[in-house]
């Protein structure tokens, strides 16, 4: 049979992998033991039952294929090279290890029972501390402030941001930010808006003990844990040796409207390593998946690709906790539109989606 080798086993990455594997030999080349599903991991730190669903176990996932635990170091044409395994060579190559992101919005401890420790350890000193600092007053701040008023109301939450409103970036309507803005004041969440701050805390990330800041324009905060809200990096480090030529500034690989490398036969990218411009999320990386997928079944049975992605309108979704939260979705003609709680909780599931993640690992 074809083989193909998929390097990242997170929602693109299972999708191409289990999409291929009654047509191709699959190996899906993944550094941590079990699938983490990601957009969970801020209410996994604040509850301890979330703690446990988000991480699900790849042994169901392929029939045919394997899975290999090991971190890729570098990619020569199609063939992947691990740091304790043997190279694995494949006719075609998909490129799916996204982006890296500070604990606990993402997860790289590789061992899920060490990861599952370290977020023990988080929610017992969040139900001591007093003061929560959040870095950062973008789409990751806002939701785990949410998480954090809704788990620990008794608990100060202080979200510092150098751009003089949340959601810095010009991609979000000024009506989403009023609504969230509105929501996190009435939750009594601080926000201390338009100057970074002048130096970091001296502790450590979810560590238990008091400091003190303060900002570039000399504001004081006390606080009695930190968290960093900012700071997504690409995933490709191990690309730049015989790739570089084929990544932007942000480390993400080009692809063509059929998710194909530039230049490269026989290799593909999706999600958030490619350089598709939209927002980067795990539907979006699905929608990669399902296109590479299509694809490369074409070139398996001798014909030339002609599945093209599209990239998908832009939407943002953000709870608050359980019960509050607003997205921005687009309208039929493209304007933003924003919606409430109700829909918002409609949009991304109550459970979060564990649901559709877990069919597609086929876990029960």
């Amino acid at each position: 049979m074809v083989r193909v080798t998929v390097v990242g086993g997170g929602y693109g990455g299972i999708t191409v992998a289990g999409g291929l594997d009654d047509v191709a030999e699959v190996t899906l080349v993944e550094q941590k033991d079990q699938f983490v599903h990601h957009a969970a991991a801020l209410r996994a730190a604040v509850d301890g039952i979330w703690s446990h669903t988000i991480f699900m176990p790849y042994s169901r996932l392929l029939k045919n294929g394997k899975v290999v635990h090991g971190e890729a170091t570098r990619v020569e044409g199609t063939t992947v090279y691990l740091a304790n395994h043997d190279p694995i060579e494949a006719d075609y190559l998909v490129l799916a290890t996204g982006t890296t992101y500070p604990y606990p919005a993402k997860h790289n401890i590789p061992t899920a029972s060490i990861a599952k420790k370290r977020l023990e350890e988080t929610r017992e000193n969040l139900a001591q501390a007093k003061r929560i600092l959040l870095v950062g007053a973008g789409t990751v701040g806002i939701e785990f402030a949410g998480e954090l008023v809704s788990n620990f109301p008794e608990a100060e939450i202080i979200m510092v941001d150098r751009a003089p409103h949340i959601l810095g970036s010009d991609e979000y309507a000024e009506e989403l930010r009023d609504v969230l803005t509105k929501e996190l004041e009435d939750a009594g969440v601080k926000l201390i808006l338009g100057s970074p701050l002048a130096y970091v805390p001296s502790t450590d990330i979810g560590e238990l003990r008091p400091f003190h800041v303060e900002t570039q324009n000399g504001t004081g905060i006390d606080a009695d844990m930190w968290f960093l809200c900012y700071g997504a990096q690409t995933a490709s480090g191990y690309l730049r040796a015989n790739y570089g030529d084929k990544l932007n500034e942000k480390g993400q690989i080009a692809v063509d409207e059929y998710m194909r490398v530039k230049g490269v036969p026989h290799v593909y990218g999706v999600g958030d390593i490619t350089n598709v411009a939209e927002s980067k999320r795990a539907d979006a990386a699905r929608a990669h998946a399902r296109v590479v997928v299509a694809n490369i079944k074409a070139e398996i049975a001798g014909n030339e690709p002609t599945t093209t992605y599209t990239p998908g309108k832009m939407w943002i979704v953000l709870p608050l906790g359980m019960e509050g939260g607003a997205s921005q979705l687009t309208g039929a003609n493209g304007e933003p539109q924003i919606v409430g709680p109700d829909e918002t909780a409609e949009i991304k599931g109550n459970d979060l989606m564990v649901t559709m993640v877990r069919g597609q690992l086929h876990l029960p």
